[in-house]
């Protein structure tokens, strides 16, 4: 007698190697039983005629917000984290979210966040903190000397030890800041932790390669583990050139992952850096591309400047990738798919959709509409290929990712011939449809497509998951 059994679904497990017909016995939030004939529990989940796979893990996160973790439950995520940014103190990221989060959530170590407090004396301990977004301060743009440069390193190796996934690394955003020596600085730190260094490389013209081999000749002469945060957004038209490169690269002995996300705009705040220098250049894109998040309006130059002068925080989508380049990344056998969720608070107050319907889009539009890839290969690039990326730093993520006996109780159960992305960019929250049932530590998140009042998600940190 199970505690949880999810009864006769197509059980689809790249990790095991598994694709047919299974039945689930759970108990104590692990799976304990992977059977081809029927379980008896005290609570039966019926995955007839659907889809059952591990749940998905998303390494590219910025919304953890009773909203944000709503719309990722509901289109199947399991383990939503902040990687990119990460946080410092580790403690901080999501501190609202402990105990009432229904998924799982964790960071890494903010090397943005630590340079604030030693550059600027500032507690910016995460990009959402306290209801409100970051402030970008002189340590945005000031190389550091060598007394804080021993500092920003004794930092780091402090949020390692409290269990940060790897060093997050704003290296566009921090691009006049952060010169060679602190660079070769980071990777020492990342290589002797066997830490991943998760970054947004330097972004120079359209599908200019440079920034991708910073961070290559960074893994390949300190042994630190990099991954490439949305390497379609950096790379535009030149993404099948630069995986090209980093598969030579691990050739010859580094160590560099990469992800993407599949919609065709990127968002980020309108007083940043990168919209204040040759964007134009760098985008391929006019004034006319940007829109504003919170009411949809597309921007002039008149308006743009009004409100960079005025309003530097607000959230601009910027409409420059090509659905040809998403297809073509799409299909690298190692991509791994994350959304780059940016910050939501409520319905009132817009972003992107990436957060609601990413897994989704790629279900139902890229494996059953098109056919560009098969399911298995993508639940492998949404949650065993992000788990696996993980272990390095958190040996627990080898439980994760995979449904075999004795992983951690996080799946998915979804409808394969209804599954849909129905989110847009002037609609951003409209949740996945297809979704039946959401599994989290053993206990049902979303039942029969109901959002339940539970909260079993827990803080995952390299020395383990914890619940506080």
């Amino acid at each position: 007698m199970h505690d949880l059994v999810i009864a006769g679904g197509r059980l689809v497990d790249p990790g095991n190697e598994v694709d047919g017909t299974r039945h689930l016995g759970i108990d104590d939030g692990v799976v304990t039983t992977v059977s081809e004939t029927p379980l008896t529990g005290r609570d039966v989940i019926d995955a007839t005629g659907r889809v059952v796979c591990p749940g998905f893990i998303d390494l590219h996160t910025h919304t953890p917000t009773d909203l944000g973790t709503y719309l990722a439950a509901r289109s199947g995520i399991t383990t939503a984290l902040e990687l990119e940014a990460g946080a410092y103190p580790t403690g901080a990221y999501a501190v609202d979210m402990v105990g009432r989060s229904p998924i799982h959530f964790g960071s890494s170590t903010g090397h943005f966040a630590v340079r604030a407090k030693v550059v600027d004396g500032a507690d910016e301990p995460c990009m959402i903190h306290s209801g409100r977004t970051f402030r970008a301060g002189k340590s945005f743009v000031i190389p550091g000397s060598g007394e804080q440069l021993t500092e920003i390193a004794r930092r780091l190796h402090e949020g390692l030890d409290a269990g940060g996934l790897g060093i997050g690394l704003l290296l566009d955003y921090m691009s006049r800041a952060i010169d060679a020596d602190e660079l070769r600085m980071i990777g020492e730190v990342a290589a002797e932790r066997s830490a991943p260094i998760w970054t947004h490389v330097r972004r120079g013209a359209a599908g200019d390669p440079a920034g991708l081999d910073e961070m290559i000749d960074l893994s390949l002469d300190t042994g630190a583990p990099v991954h490439i945060c949305h390497i379609n957004a950096s790379a535009m038209g030149a993404v099948d050139e630069w995986i090209r490169r980093i598969e030579v690269a691990n050739a010859e002995g580094a160590d560099v992952t990469y992800e993407m996300f599949v919609h065709t705009a990127g968002s980020t705040n309108i007083g940043v850096h990168a919209f204040r220098s040759d964007w134009q250049e760098r985008f391929a894109i006019t004034y006319a591309d940007i829109q504003l998040a919170a009411t949809g309006e597309r921007l002039t130059a008149e308006t743009f400047t009004r409100i960079q002068e005025q309003e530097g925080g607000a959230t601009v989508i910027h409409h420059y990738m090509k659905e040809e380049w998403i297809r073509s990344g799409l299909v690298a056998t190692d991509m791994i798919i994350a959304t780059d969720a940016m910050p939501c608070f409520d319905l009132e107050t817009r972003s992107v959709p990436n957060g609601a319907g990413t897994h989704a889009r790629i279900l139902g539009r890229y494996v059953r509409d098109e056919e560009l890839i098969g399911l298995s290969e993508a639940v492998a690039k949404m949650a065993l290929y992000p788990a696996q990326r993980l272990e390095g730093v958190a040996p627990h993520f080898a439980r994760k990712g995979r449904l075999g006996v004795g992983c951690d109780a996080d799946l998915v159960v979804f409808d394969a011939s209804t599954i849909e992305d129905r989110a847009t960019y002037l609609e951003p929250y409209l949740e996945a449809a297809g979704v039946d049932h959401v599994v989290v530590a053993g206990t049902p998140v979303i039942r029969g497509g109901d959002f339940l009042d539970a909260r079993p998600g827990i803080r995952q940190l390299a020395s383990g998951p914890v619940s506080a």
